[in-house]
């Protein structure tokens, strides 16, 4: 299910927070309202306290008949305690009920927004850092959620409540109370805001740490064939060895931050509250309820501060976190629907090219003002040395980038004008070396088809010549494949692709070498599979063997982005040019590869 809304976060983390906080404004609000029984637990207590001991000091007479004076302070506290454990049990299970929906509003989000980034972004990324930063985020700003509804928040309440409190007593204590909470946080603050600064800096160093050992270990067969394990460790080490400073330099700045606040605890609430507290007592100035109210109090709202100072650089740190995991949402989406664009509708398949222009960041132009027209239901070969631009044109029908100028148009329909989902839902790509989810085998052919049946399944299979060494698993269809495909063959995962392929049955089908990695016997079989495929559908098919190509209705050849030749096998063949030369130097049937062409696509 698609969750992402119409209307985009802020790009700011503020703005991100309250985007979230509006879809359950409601459960927050109460939240907040129930979790204020913290405040008034610390500090009415006391309170309570301090009038129940004044009673039982100033009664006189029997012990027996002290009842009626005690019960008032002493019922209240019942009460109140009553009340207060209520709203923490109900703010507890509200808490349960909005959190974990909120981690998933946050996931959910940011997982669909990108999916929305195109091919040329997840060719510059670590998929586990982007991972790591969408597990950051939900984290960390679940968490500081928590700390200011159920420490910030109550932890301000309290103090006001206690320096009302404090100010019906004597104003002074009102006084040192406040100036010494002032002092408290903002040299938390400080401190902390700047504890935020390195913590961002460490967690882009973590990510991309963690990006890189998913990396070296999604790569592991090549680091074992090469016997590079200790190359490996010494690649990870120089960023560890960083990373590890910069921990190391933000948890010492936090502890820095909590000497600070325990010696100003020591100078404030420690001597000059309770200080003050006994000189007034010893002048006969307030009561021993008072000292008891004074010191619970101070006591409680000194522990409460001393709790969200610890939280506090821990805050800002989950502050900085977040905005370096926010940077997923503020890198700009380089392809994007039009306000207007409409699903595609393919009623015959016919593909144009009109004067396109394009090329690649930081490359010279590819294709100049190429113009080219494929028919309804044609089966159109590309060759070419590596480099020469068939991926690239395949690529741009699939608009995996955009073009500069010109049009590339679907039975009349500008790409750019329609969805990039339907656009894509209408053609079946066959690629060289399929890439499949770490998924059962069912799983992974029903991806081309999520509403099919298993009968539908198991009947796709089969017609690619899949079904065979499925059934000869243990586990069948429901084998898992492992990351990537790993425990496949190439050739079974080619099988799984085409099978795919046969159950999505989308009007336009490109093949790229779909056959190339497997063995000339079941290439026979898979053949006439692709050839029923092939039936009815404009069909492009990129191969370096170029006796596949045979049977096709043309052949594009391309040398340096230019189509240079354009007929059948037989005439190509007859007009003695580029085509004619790669037929005579095909080494075992395919193409020898030309050293003198870099290939752009697959490193751009």
């Amino acid at each position: 299910m698609h969750t992402s809304t119409a209307i985009a976060p802020s790009k700011t983390f503020f703005g991100f927070v309250v985007f979230f906080i509006k879809k359950q404004w409601i459960n927050f609000l109460a939240i907040q309202l129930f979790w204020l029984a913290l405040p008034i637990d610390q500090t009415f207590f006391p309170l309570l306290f301090g009038k129940i001991i004044d009673n039982f000091s100033n009664f006189v007479g029997a012990r027996e008949f002290a009842w009626p004076l005690i019960k008032g302070p002493i019922l209240g506290a019942l009460a109140l305690w009553i009340g207060v454990e209520i709203c923490y049990r109900l703010g507890g299970v509200l808490l349960a009920l909005t959190f974990p929906k909120l981690e998933k509003q946050i996931r959910m989000y940011i997982f669909s927004h990108m999916h929305d980034h195109s091919h040329s972004y997840f060719s510059n990324q670590f998929a586990g850092n982007i991972a790591n930063k969408i597990s950051d985020m939900v984290k960390n700003m679940v968490h500081i959620l928590q700390l200011t509804a159920t420490v910030f928040i109550p932890t301000f309440v309290a103090v006001a409540i206690a320096s009302c409190i404090f100010y019906s007593l004597n104003s002074f204590f009102a006084t040192i109370l406040v100036g010494w909470a002032l002092i408290h946080i903002g040299i938390g603050v400080a401190y902390a805001s700047r504890c935020a600064y390195y913590s961002y800096i460490h967690s882009e160093t973590r990510s991309q740490l963690n990006g890189r050992i998913v990396d070296s270990l999604t790569n592991y067969f090549a680091v074992k064939i090469f016997g590079n394990k200790k190359y490996e460790l010494t690649y990870i080490e120089g960023l560890q060895n960083t990373e590890q400073k910069q921990n190391c330099q933000q948890m010492m700045y936090i502890e820095r931050v909590r000497v600070a606040l325990g010696l100003l605890t020591l100078l404030g609430p420690g001597l000059a509250l309770n200080g003050y507290a006994y000189w007034c007592w010893t002048h006969h100035l307030i009561t021993v309820g008072d000292i008891v109210l004074i010191f619970n109090t101070s006591w409680n709202i000194v522990m409460m501060l001393w709790w969200s100072s610890i939280e506090l650089p821990n805050f800002f740190k989950q502050v900085g976190i977040c905005r370096q995991a926010l940077t997923l949402l503020q890198e700009p989406i380089a392809l994007i629907d039009a306000a207007s664009a409409q699903p595609l509708k393919v009623t015959q398949g016919k593909i144009q090219f009109q004067k396109v222009h394009f090329q690649y960041a930081g490359t010279s132009p590819l294709f100049c003002d190429k113009s080219v027209a494929i028919q309804p239901g044609q089966r159109v070969g590309l060759v070419g040395y590596s480099g020469s631009g068939k991926t690239t044109f395949v690529n741009l029908i699939l608009r995996l980038y955009d073009i500069q100028s010109g049009h590339i148009l679907i039975d009349g329909q500008d790409i750019e004008d329609v969805t990039q989902e339907s656009l894509r839902q209408a053609i079946t790509l066959i690629p060289q070396d399929p890439s499949l989810f770490h998924r059962s085998l069912i799983e992974n052919i029903r991806y081309g088809l999520p509403e099919a049946s298993d009968e539908e399944v198991i009947k796709a299979a089969k017609r690619a010549h899949a079904h065979e060494f499925i059934m000869a698993l243990p586990e069948g269809y429901e084998a898992q494949v492992g990351e990537r495909g790993v425990k496949l063959s190439g050739g079974q995962r080619q099988r799984v692709a085409i099978a795919r392929a046969i159950l999505k049955n989308a009007p336009i089908l490109i093949l790229d070498e779909a056959t190339s990695a497997l063995d000339s016997f079941t290439e026979s079989q898979i053949q006439e599979s692709l050839s029923s495929l092939m039936t009815g559908k404009t069909t492009l098919v990129i191969a370096h063997r170029l006796s596949t190509l045979l049977n096709m209705d043309r052949i594009l050849v391309f040398d340096q982005g230019k189509i240079v030749e354009d007929g059948t096998h037989a005439y190509l063949i007859e007009k003695m040019g580029l085509y004619q030369s790669l037929w005579a130097a095909q080494v075992g049937g395919f193409l020898p590869d030309d050293s003198s062409s870099e290939s752009i696509e697959e490193s751009a």
